[in-house]
């Protein structure tokens, strides 16, 4: 299920225990919008809050991770790149960039729903 905007009292998430990461974090009256299971090397999960990015990196050696913040007003740039697949839509991936400076930050993710909503929650945010 994919929330609009106006109606996100609900949390979307793909995995508790990445929700709980999340929760785990917040800032006094920060809100959780949505957490999204990332593919691909390196990336483990996309949190959104009503105040900030939250990427998970694994690609780290000896198996550390870093959890990034990014506060919604140091996003200069979000692009939505997706990637659909001959077979249709159930095999399609998308994959968001979040340009903080001279950094891009991007996550894969499985359907191409997740990265719009992702990209739609930080352009609304970073507006």
């Amino acid at each position: 299920m994919i929330a609009t905007l106006s109606a996100m009292s609900e949390v979307i998430f793909d995995s508790k225990g990445q929700l709980q990461q999340i929760e785990s974090g917040l800032l006094e009256g920060e809100q959780i919008i949505a957490v999204y299971d990332a593919i691909g090397a390196g990336t483990g999960f996309l949190g959104l809050t009503n105040r900030r990015v939250i990427v998970q990196d694994k690609s780290f050696v000896g198996k550390r991770v870093a959890i990034t913040s990014i506060p919604y007003s140091k996003v200069s740039s979000v692009s939505v790149v997706s990637n659909k697949s001959w077979a249709g839509e159930f095999f399609s991936t998308g994959t968001i960039a979040i340009t903080v400076g001279t950094h891009i930050y991007e996550v894969e993710f499985r359907g191409t729903e997740k990265t719009h909503h992702a990209h739609n929650v930080i352009l609304h945010y970073a507006s």
